[in-house]
């Protein structure tokens, strides 16, 4: 199991867990985090191309041991269909951030040249806020939000990560077994 550096310092893991699309399969996967006292610091659900199954993105707070555990807990899960854990130099995160500042007309200027610098979109113009949105990696969005913090965050939603796995940039070896 491998980890990155969370935002409290300690290690992460990414988790991509296919389930069926049945009632109370979230809330089963997620009070299994909680009995083995994991946070999960996001968690994206979203269905699949098929419709008989979703697709759980979890990032959970961990040291690589106990984690494990937990993943072979979770594969006993009845709805739990497959569970990958994603390394995070193999694949692509995207996450999304909409977010209100305080904007008086006189630094509104200064929001705009972050809003440019970072390719982020202005969603709604008030009179002294402004909202904004960009997506990017996790880290990207950190940054963002910590430049805009001087000006007044009024408001703020985060998706959580999501993830996929890189694609492979080489054809596949046809005498490999």
């Amino acid at each position: 199991m491998s980890a990155s550096a969370g935002p409290n310092g300690g290690g992460t893991t990414t988790l991509v867990v296919r389930v069926e699309n049945k009632a109370g399969v979230l809330a089963r996967v997620a009070g299994l985090f909680a009995r083995r006292g994991f946070n999960i610091e996001s968690l994206a659900v979203a269905p699949t191309d098929d419709e008989r199954f979703s697709r759980l993105t979890i990032v959970v707070g961990v040291d690589a041991a106990p984690m494990e555990q937990v993943v072979k807990q979770l594969d006993k899960l009845v709805n739990v269909v497959e569970i990958r854990e994603l390394n995070p130099a193999a694949s692509v995160e995207r996450e999304l951030m909409m977010v209100t500042v305080r904007a008086d007309p006189a630094i509104r200027g200064q929001i705009l040249d972050l809003v440019r610098i970072f390719q982020a979109t202005v969603l709604n113009v008030g009179y002294d806020e402004i909202m904004v949105s960009l997506t990017g990696s996790p880290s990207r969005v950190d940054d963002f939000e910590d430049l805009l913090r001087p000006y007044g965050i009024v408001d703020v939603q985060r998706t959580g990560k999501v993830a996929l796995p890189k694609l492979a940039k080489t054809a596949p070896d046809p005498l490999a077994p």
